[in-house]
């Protein structure tokens, strides 16, 4: 199936400690203001529920993920020191997906192939 639509969405979830809770979430606040200036970023926010967080996360193409990454080296490394990732997942058609692979692969990931729908 031919693919117009080059999108990638990033979708990790984590579990978080009771003492750690309220510096993630600063740090969570962090990472909304860092990435917010991102030009290949479609979308970017936080969701809570007791001490779960999933960051919701959209990106033009698997090009943008990586600037995103770059982006925010600093941020993830003080976030694995305060939450545990339980889940981990990417998105895309799989051209964009082989491109992060590799640069992915420590927060190990389960990747979805897109194989049909539309993008408006």
């Amino acid at each position: 199936m031919d693919l117009q639509d080059t999108s990638v969405s990033i979708h990790p979830y984590l579990k978080i400690s009771d003492e750690n809770l309220e510096a993630f979430k600063a740090i969570a606040e962090d990472f909304i203001e860092t990435t917010r200036g991102e030009m290949g970023c479609l979308y970017y926010g936080w969701s809570f529920i007791n001490n779960k967080a999933f960051c919701r996360e959209g990106y033009i193409n698997a090009d943008a993920v990586l600037a995103h990454l770059s982006n925010v080296e600093d941020l993830l490394e003080r976030m694995r020191k305060l939450a545990e990732i339980t889940q981990f997942e990417v998105h895309g058609p799989a051209q964009e997906l082989l491109k992060l692979k590799s640069v992915l692969e420590k927060f190990n990931p389960e990747f979805f192939i897109l194989e049909g729908g539309f993008r408006n």
